[in-house]
């Protein structure tokens, strides 16, 4: 797989600002790239139909490991996403929450996605990730680099976003500069690994937990995924207690 060079905002910007970094990158007031801001009026092609329906089965047929998926019944272009934080990363554990669209012309073009995990929109967990949900990658034609090909799939953009859950996610930013940042990296490692814990692992269960008894207001301020993927968090969670509270 290519290494994605994405445009990308800080962590926030008040730890971008802590580090050095500039805020000026910060996402435009265009969301073309946002599912929730596709048209109801939108009628899929019966090829993105088939299509989506091919990814959705490959995937459940041999699931690529921490990827985790729960198509809409009645819109199978729909589909929230869990990518669980790979090993030897800031990103252990945490549970993160995307929402993918097919629009009418996949696989000609590529689907939309949004990061659901974002305390709220205050917080944004890579240098890919911006807090209002936008999700920069080529693939997605939302940063520079190699653009979307009908080769691709559903599976290649969720493996390609765990992937930049990288052990130093500090290196994706832009304005990277090794010569320049040694000390931010580990910092920045820092905060990541501290937000992980506390929006994608402790807010991420408290409110799939409020979902579960039915409460009315989330105090996570963090959207619940569908039930199924709401059983891999619990299941992932009481397996991986005792490394949490480590």
């Amino acid at each position: 797989m290519s290494s994605e060079q994405p445009m990308a905002t800080a962590h926030s910007s008040r730890s971008a600002a802590s580090i050095g970094l500039s805020t000026s990158h910060l996402p435009s007031g265009s969301y073309s790239w946002d599912p929730l801001c596709s048209s109801t009026r939108e009628e899929p092609t019966p090829q993105c139909l088939l299509r989506a329906r091919r990814d959705i089965m490959d995937i459940f047929a041999a699931p690529p490991a921490g990827v985790f998926i729960a198509p809409e019944e009645n819109d199978i272009t729909r589909i929230e996403a869990l990518v669980v934080g790979p090993p030897e990363t800031p990103y252990e554990g945490g549970f993160f929450h995307f929402l993918v669209k097919c629009p009418p012309e996949y696989p000609n073009q590529p689907p939309r996605v949004r990061i659901m995990t974002t305390g709220g929109g205050q917080v944004s967990l890579n240098p890919n990730f911006h807090p209002d949900g936008k999700v920069c990658l080529s693939i997605l034609g939302t940063s520079p680099g190699p653009a979307w090909t009908p080769a691709l799939s559903i599976e290649s953009v969720l493996v390609s976003i765990q992937s930049i859950m990288a052990e130093n996610p500090y290196y994706n930013h832009p304005q990277f500069r090794v010569e320049l940042t040694p000390d931010d990296v580990c910092r920045y490692n820092a905060i990541v690994q501290h937000e992980t814990v506390r929006v994608a692992v402790c807010d991420a269960v408290q409110a799939c937990l409020d979902d579960e008894a039915a409460v009315g207001s989330v105090v996570s301020s963090c959207t619940p995924p569908p039930a199924a993927l709401r059983e891999v968090i619990f299941e992932t969670f009481a397996e991986s207690y005792d490394r949490y509270n480590a």
